[in-house]
């Protein structure tokens, strides 16, 4: 007698596969707006491990990164001045 098998995640994995198969182009917009974020940030961290120890510490030390990141994007698109006045306010 042969039994198959079926992950009890399997029902995920084909409905993900059917909203790719909807927009073929998904994926490729998921790289041009997230991954460049990603990669940007692991750069800036010279593309080593955190240098903090507990996950305390590392959910801190990454949002230090992922708060530059938002403020330094947010300085080339509004410029020092409009947002020093939009944190003022």
């Amino acid at each position: 007698m042969k039994r198959v098998k079926r992950w009890k995640h399997e029902g995920v994995i084909d409905a993900m596969q059917k909203r790719l198969d909807l927009l073929p182009n998904a994926m490729g917009i998921r790289r041009r707006t997230v991954e460049h974020v990603f990669g940007t940030l692991k750069s800036w961290m010279g593309s080593t491990h955190f240098l903090t120890k507990t996950l305390e510490n590392v959910r801190t030390e990454m949002s230090l990164c992922v708060l530059a990141y938002n403020m330094k994007r947010m300085i080339q698109i509004m410029g020092i001045q409009p947002l020093i006045a939009a944190i003022r306010t």
